[in-house]
């Protein structure tokens, strides 16, 4: 019987059994049912697609977490342009977003930052796999182990049955856990996009919205805006999409009512057939064999074509001579190279071994030019004619052109109105901004003048002067490679306020004042040149016959002598030349020479020109003429006012930019530039700042290698820096606008190379520059002149096509550079790399570049 009674009681414990693990079996897989929805949920719905990621979180997740860690951080200090994660680099609170960012599985290509690391070599790698989702398995794996607790509790015989069960399930959340974080693994890639919204929000942020573009955003930014702290921005910028507001859609840019320099030189470089482009990480990187060396300019040492002049009485040899493809070895260091000394400690002393040459310190130490001091080069801020320093002479010229141009009579009897019109009060900083000094030397002048919020574009040739320019790159100085000689300058006409020259041995008598006549091209109207040499104060007869011939020359140009002093500090005179604000002198001359130029001779054209019918090359500029151009007559018309006072001139849009023109973003032209100023302003501010791992106090030269209207370099203005700003030949020819702003820049064409030393800059800004030279010339090329003129540490950021970004990264990588960043949206990308110390051992003879 007992027998029997146990059996009985067996059975009915067999059954009582078998419903217990049916309902724990059915209600655990209803929980993993449940888990998987929840997870599969991480698709963004299309109406908060402008959402940042972080945003887009479920209601079991918050439930789980810790609501501190995922609310109120979420649009803390929004960047505006980069996600969290990719602008609070190492932060403790990017750690705790990085955990409840991310509850749902990675899809397939997500707009993600994939690297990025700070300053001083530290790094973070940031994956789609979040901590937070095993934190979250954990949790429901705690939950079913108390319900079987439970379960023992009431039946101790179903204890282990329970266990045996609750083993399989936990087996069975690992095999999903497993699968879910393959899943995620499959989807992460480091370039990698999210499928959002392509309408007219996109299109807006060509150029940077305002804020009542972004104002009809979903509601969703409405709720979580209401979370900020009171005293955080609350304008619809900083709510903008993280993407959307970092990169541009390059594809709407347009020339708008703006000729290119191509077209304004009549004619367009004869296009390369592109050659290296499909080389990738594979590229074999050899040394540049030249006998420059680690100063090698491709387009200033080709011994080949220097030796193949017909002449050089006009320095044709210090003229660019590009050869027919752009050399894609790398550049050697120096031996001893080391990171360059930061400004301003720079403007007075550099690393001797950075620029190894000691010849002006033998012909031009006496001037104060430079010195030799144990390990570094030192700079007196001297020269020929400042010996005793640049700030007193800067001064020196203020005072003498302040008090000479306001007692010129005829002036006045224009009026004040006319003397406000034209700027002609000479003040440093202010009607006086942008300064062209010729024939530079080591750059001190333009050095010191930045004491005066004065921009000074310094240039002299590559000549016996050892590395004078490089001298001045190496300090922290602007300046270019060029001469003056059979060809015009790369810069637009009537752009400069000033124009100086100290000793800088070009004869502007000669030849009919060709020379001169180029800088009255550049001039603007009203603008002044300052001649300091000997013909102005000795009286030497040579002297004395030049100066009797600049006399005529300048008179028969209508530009009016406003001053001749002699300084007593340093014994040197000056005098002080203004061009005229009108046609009237022009139309007085009793003889038309020089003559006035055809109205068909564009005063902007630089570039490329037909030497001979259907023939183009790249060694011939357009050359220069000996005629002057007529003053703009209309108030509509560039150079017929003289532009703001600085700073007030470069957050306006010039007065000769009308509604009725297209700018480059297909807006009209004054909006355009207000749209790009304000987009700029943001971009630098809320992510290149403080969301790419820069330390801007280490950056002192910057070049923008594709400039628009210059809203990158206006947006970087508050810092210690400057900014070279390139237009290409073949874009929108904007340079007069940046230059009417208070800025300074150059044309070029970046099939060949740019007029500078090797390592010139801290930090090169590409927007959509790489994409539109693959489809013209050497891909290659441009890779290997992007190493050669930014210096080691230096930084790189581009902003271009995704698959332009995936190529450079690889090649960049193949060079050893340090990858920093990268992000991407959609088809735009974004990345910030960094040159390193790293050079290959092998070499490339360049037979064009050997003596």
């Amino acid at each position: 019987m007992a027998q029997a009674k146990y059996t009985r009681i067996d059975g009915r414990k067999s059954s009582s059994n078998f419903c217990s693990t049916a309902t724990i079996i059915v209600f655990v897989a209803l929980c993993l049912v449940g888990v998987w929805m929840l997870t599969s949920s991480s698709v963004s719905p299309v109406e908060n697609s402008d959402l940042p990621v972080e945003t887009q979180k479920s209601d079991a997740k918050d439930e789980v977490k810790d609501p501190s860690a995922s609310s109120g951080k979420q649009f803390e200090d929004s960047t505006g342009d980069l996600p969290d994660d990719a602008t609070n680099v190492g932060s403790k609170e990017s750690s705790s977003q990085e955990e409840t960012r991310n509850d749902n599985p990675p899809t397939e290509r997500e707009d993600k930052t994939t690297e990025i690391s700070g300053e001083g070599g530290k790094s973070d790698d940031w994956t789609d796999e979040e901590p937070g989702n095993e934190e979250k398995k954990k949790v429901e794996g705690n939950e079913d182990a108390r319900i079987n607790d439970e379960d023992a509790k009431t039946n101790a015989d179903d204890a282990k049955t329970n266990d045996e069960d609750a083993k399989t399930n936990d087996e069975d959340a690992k095999t999903n856990g497993a699968d879910a974080k393959a899943s995620g693994a499959s989807g992460q890639q480091e370039l990698s996009t999210v499928n959002t919204k392509t309408d007219a929000v996109d299109s807006e942020l060509v150029v940077g919205e305002n804020p009542s573009d972004t104002s009809k955003q979903d509601k969703g930014d409405e709720s979580s805006n209401e979370k900020k702290d009171d005293k955080e921005q609350t304008s619809s910028d900083a709510l903008i999409s993280a993407a959307q507001s970092e990169l541009l859609n390059e594809t709407s840019t347009q020339t708008g009512s703006w000729s290119t320099q191509a077209a304004e030189s009549q004619n367009e470089k004869k296009a390369q057939a592109p050659s290296g482009s499909d080389e990738q990480g594979g590229h074999s990187w050899k040394l540049c064999g030249t006998t420059a060396g680690p100063d090698f300019i491709p387009c200033l040492d080709n011994v080949f074509a220097i030796r193949h002049l017909r002449t050089t009485k006009h320095y044709e040899h210090r003229e660019r001579h590009c050869p027919e493809e752009p050399p894609t070895c790398l550049v050697p260091l120096p031996e001893g190279y080391r990171r360059p000394i930061e400004w301003p400690t720079s403007r007075e002393r550099i690393w001797y071994n950075n620029v190894p040459h000691t010849k002006l310190v033998e012909i031009k130490g006496h001037q104060n030019w430079v010195k030799v001091s144990g390990e570094y080069l030192t700079f007196p801020g001297g020269g020929t004619q400042f010996k005793h320093g640049a700030l007193h002479y800067i001064e020196f010229i203020e005072n003498v052109s302040l008090s000479s141009s306001l007692s010129i009579s005829h002036l006045y009897d224009q009026g004040l109105q006319m003397l406000q019109k034209h700027g002609i009060e000479f003040s440093w900083g202010k009607s006086s901004r942008v300064v062209l000094d010729v024939g530079c030397g080591v750059a001190s002048f333009g050095g010191f003048l930045f004491e005066k919020d004065v921009l000074t574009m310094s240039f002299a040739p590559k000549d016996e002067h050892e590395a004078q320019v490089q001298f001045a790159l190496e300090r922290g100085i602007p300046a270019i490679s060029a001469v003056m000689g059979t060809q015009r300058l790369p810069f637009p006409g009537i752009v400069f306020d000033v124009v100086h020259c100290a000793r800088c041995r070009v004869p502007w008598h000669i030849e009919g004042g060709k020379l001169l006549l180029e800088l009255n091209r550049v001039l603007r109207p009203g603008g002044y040149f300052v001649w300091s040499a000997t013909p102005v104060y000795q009286k030497l007869q040579e002297d004395v016959e030049i100066w009797k011939a600049m006399s005529q020359l300048t008179k028969s140009m209508c530009w009016e002598l406003i001053a001749k002093e002699k300084d007593r500090v340093n014994g040197v005179g000056v005098a002080v030349f203004r061009k005229p604000i009108s046609n009237e002198c022009y139309e007085q001359r009793s003889n038309s020479d020089p003559p006035m130029c055809e109205q068909s001779d564009d005063r902007n054209a630089v570039w490329y020109d037909f030497i001979q019918p259907n023939i183009l090359t790249s060694e011939m500029n357009v050359p220069l003429q000996s005629c002057m151009h007529s003053i703009p007559g209309s108030d509509l018309e560039r150079g017929s006012h003289w532009p703001d006072q600085w700073p007030a001139r470069i957050g306006k849009p010039p007065y000769w930019m009308t509604s009725s023109q297209v700018g480059v973003y297909g807006k009209a032209a004054p909006e355009d530039f207000t749209s790009d100023y304000e987009h700029w302003k943001r971009v630098v501010s809320q992510s290149y700042l403080k969301g790419i791992g820069i330390s801007w106090s280490s950056v002192r030269n910057v070049m923008d290698m594709r400039a628009i209207y210059g809203g990158f370099a206006a947006a970087l203005r508050d810092l210690n820096i400057w900014v070279m700003n390139v237009v290409a030949i073949d874009s929108a020819d904007t340079l007069p606008i940046i230059y009417e702003r208070g800025l300074f820049g150059i044309y070029h064409d970046w099939c060949e190379s740019f007029n500078t030393y090797p390592r010139s800059y801290d930090l090169l800004h590409a927007d959509h520059l790489f994409s539109k030279i693959k489809s013209k010339c050497s891909f290659m090329g441009l890779v290997a002149e992007t190493d050669r003129i930014l210096r080691p540490e230096g930084k790189l950021i581009v902003r271009d096509k995704v698959e332009i970004i995936t190529e450079l990264e690889s090649l960049l990588r193949s060079m050893k550079w340090e990858i920093r960043m990268t992000y991407s949206k959609d088809t735009e990308g974004l990345l910030c790399a960094q040159k390193t110390m790293w050079r290959p051992t092998e070499t490339e003879n360049l037979t064009y570049a050997n003596a």
